[in-house]
């Protein structure tokens, strides 16, 4: 395995690095509250970091969502890539890659997805053409599958969906569906989460949507667990960096502040719980550059995404724990930056889903691929 970035992604994650750093402060994020950040996503376009992702794979994006953590960007980076430009450039239709694709590379199109996670949402899918999509794989197949249908449903908690114009929406039999913000009988309502993440509920009553492509394979995971996939893995490397940034605070904070005469990086006990910290973060990037890489090279992975959004999850929650204490009182602070970093880490390690459920499906993968190997 090397993980070693190519020249492409290396000069990506260097740009992406240098626009964060100098855009994304902690003045701004106070003065931006829990809106997303328009002008940052319009200069991130203008530079071609969302679009360059076709070229540089899932490995490239990780890369770029790392830096995108350091400084906790609110911008919609990970949601417009796994579930828009990698998402379209895989399973779309050539016409939809034509259609869709130049507006979401450019910026033009923030999209994101209700997918949870991992379970398929209460949306039922109705054929334009009349048929439900309920029913039987064998069934379901014999029907004629029209590119589009009418959705009816509820999704609880979308990440990015009040500046979004294209969501993906899976409905309850795994089929995905490209819905617009703006399509009559879609209704959007803010929320709030743990994360200034934009989020909001969608309320969709016989809204139009068009389908991601074919129809699913009933045979194996199809398109839905190939970007559920995809998203755990972008997410695991967005935590990476919310993680390194986090710590790189902690290190500069205790070697700044001192107790009894001394730094508090002097102290045995500060220095093992930034170690554990570091390795923790250190297993989080690794995981989550070798699911990466294994699918950007077709060697499957699938296994390999579920550690990497475990690891995210649980080693994430320990890290943003510790960096706050590490801070003492004024981890405490709702205004110091690194309680910023707090929140993303807990809110991605909910959006990953509960490392016990994690660790379920994983269980169940590696049985039901146990079985078919036998």
């Amino acid at each position: 395995m090397d993980f070693t970035p190519t020249r492409e992604q290396r000069a990506a994650a260097g740009l992406a690095a240098e626009i964060f750093g100098d855009r994304s402060t902690p003045e701004r994020l106070t003065a931006l509250g829990t809106d997303a950040d328009t002008a940052l996503w319009k200069t991130l376009s203008q530079a071609g970091l969302p679009g360059s992702v076709t070229e540089t794979g899932l490995l490239g994006l990780v890369l770029l969502l790392e830096e995108a953590g350091r400084t906790t960007a609110q911008v919609p980076l990970a949601a417009t890539c796994a579930y828009g430009i990698l998402a379209v450039a895989a399973h779309g239709a050539p016409e939809q890659r034509a259609r869709l694709l130049p507006d979401l590379t450019d910026g033009a199109l923030v999209a994101t997805g209700a997918f949870g996670t991992g379970e398929p949402p209460a949306v039922r899918a109705t054929r334009a053409a009349g048929g439900a999509t309920t029913g039987p794989p064998a069934v379901r197949a014999a029907r004629a599958a029209g590119p589009t249908a009418h959705l009816t449903g509820t999704v609880p908690v979308v990440p990015w969906l009040t500046c979004a114009d294209l969501v993906l929406v899976p409905d309850a039999d795994r089929e995905l569906w490209l819905l617009r913000t703006d399509a009559p009988g879609v209704a959007v309502t803010p929320v709030a989460t743990t994360a200034p993440w934009s989020a909001g509920r969608l309320d969709v009553t016989d809204a139009p949507a068009e389908r991601l492509g074919a129809a699913p394979d009933p045979v194996g995971p199809g398109p839905y667990g190939d970007v559920l996939a995809g998203a755990r893995i972008a997410h695991a490397g967005l935590q990476a960096g919310v993680c390194a940034g986090a710590l790189a605070r902690a290190v500069a904070h205790t070697a700044e502040r001192h107790q009894f005469g001394k730094p508090l990086d002097a102290h045995q006990a500060v220095l093992l719980r930034a170690a554990d910290a570091h390795l923790d973060t250190e297993a989080i990037r690794v995981t989550a550059y070798e699911a990466a890489w294994r699918r950007d090279t077709a060697r499957g992975g699938a296994p390999h995404a579920l550690t990497a959004a475990w690891w995210a999850a649980e080693a994430g929650t320990r890290v943003v724990h510790a960096v706050q204490h590490l801070h003492g009182g004024l981890g405490a602070d709702l205004g110091h930056p690194v309680h910023r970093h707090f929140l993303w880490g807990r809110q991605l390690a909910a959006d990953l889903g509960a490392g016990a459920q994690l660790i379920e499906e994983l269980g169940q993968l590696l049985v039901s691929d146990g079985e078919e190997a036998a």
